[in-house]
């Protein structure tokens, strides 16, 4: 367990031991010097984008379409090219989002450096602004300044960090990110359509809201606890409704247009 999962914990039960121990100076240091990861390295988020997503456009799909047919092959086309479409789709977003992402932190890092080396007077007077908010002034805002533009790389991790509020982006994991959505997707998608292979249509749509639903209640209720950790019911009834709601379009638009 992190230091911040640690304090996480610790604050959702209110046990001020658990706290202090995550408050220590030893591992304080050891957290912040060694970047110590805590819940974002699991992926929740890109799983739960990628599941959800999968879940939601797919029963829209096949609600749509089974109003409309009483034949489960055509459904199960219709779900399948829409399973596949919405993986490959996801994955190709999370992927280019991802670059966007990168690009957008590297122009404004390399921004930021030209104009630390050819206007240092302007980006000194952003540095006392900054700490003059914070509430500094005088002698020690003077000393935080000449601190801080000493050294032209924390001077720069400084203006990205705090001025500007970007954190660095890894290029790297962007097809990680990419996978883990896509295949989220991949699986979230399979939820709705599973029961149209065992079942005819009119029972598979009763099986498939079901299973949705309570896939989505569950999910919602595992992000809750992982992130919040209170509110674990209306969160995961929060995410199920919405859900549903999405999804009940497709089947609306499917009985409108029924032939």
């Amino acid at each position: 367990m992190s230091r911040v999962d640690q304090a996480r914990e610790g604050f959702l039960k209110k046990d001020i031991e658990e706290i202090k121990k995550s408050h220590t100076a030893s591992v304080i240091h050891r957290s912040i010097h060694h970047h110590e990861a805590h819940l974002t390295s699991f992926n929740l988020p890109e799983i739960i984008l990628g599941g959800q997503d999968g879940i939601v456009n797919v029963l829209g799909v096949i609600l749509g379409v089974a109003a409309a047919t009483v034949s489960s092959k055509i459904v199960i086309v219709a779900g399948l090219a829409a399973t596949f479409a919405e993986s490959i789709s996801m994955a190709a977003v999370a992927y280019t989002s991802r670059l966007a992402e990168a690009d957008y932190y590297q122009s404004e890092l390399e921004r930021e450096r030209w104009e630390i080396e050819h206007v240092p007077a302007g980006e000194k007077e952003e540095i006392r602004a900054l700490y003059e908010n914070y509430g500094f002034k005088g002698k020690v805002l003077d000393e935080i300044i000449t601190r801080i533009t000493s050294d032209d790389k924390i001077w720069l991790k400084v203006m990205m960090e705090q001025e500007l509020k970007l954190q660095p982006v890894d290029r790297k994991q962007a097809l990680p990110a990419a996978l883990i959505v896509g295949a989220s997707a991949l699986i979230g998608s399979f939820i709705p359509l599973t029961a149209f292979f065992f079942l005819p249509v009119k029972q598979a749509i009763v099986v498939s809201l079901v299973i949705s639903a309570l896939t989505l209640f569950f999910v919602g209720y595992y992000k809750a606890k992982q992130t919040i950790g209170r509110q674990l019911l209306k969160q995961g009834l929060e995410m199920a409704v919405i859900g549903m709601a999405s999804a009940m379009v497709g089947y609306l638009v499917g009985s409108l247009f029924k032939i």
